[in-house]
């Protein structure tokens, strides 16, 4: 599957815009990983348990708009973004979503 941030793939023509694929996870801050990060904040410096938990997240949402756009029968995907959004204090949304296409 190609996948592309842009609304192209560089020597290839889209043959059909088959229409938006996605793929979405929600994850939550773990207690103990949220204490460490807690005093990582006193002192200062990445907070490597949030860094971990988010690009977590991320692979699991681009993993799941992978699938989307083969149940869907796509070749490619372009337009690809991710978005994040708060659901609750703790808790957050990564989106994964493009479009979902045919090359020639």
């Amino acid at each position: 599957m190609i996948v592309a941030t842009v609304e192209y793939v560089a020597g290839r023509k889209v043959s059909e815009t088959i229409g938006i694929c996605r793929g979405n996870v929600i994850r939550a801050k773990h207690v103990g990983s949220d204490f460490v990060a807690g005093l990582r904040n006193l002192v200062g410096g990445e907070m490597t348990e949030y860094s971990k938990l988010m690009a977590e997240a991320r692979e699991q949402a681009y993993d799941r708009m992978l699938r989307h756009a083969e149940e869907l029968g796509a070749d490619a995907i372009i337009g690809m973004r991710f978005t994040t959004s708060t659901i609750t204090p703790g808790a957050a949304e990564i989106l994964a979503f493009g479009t979902a296409v045919k090359l020639a």
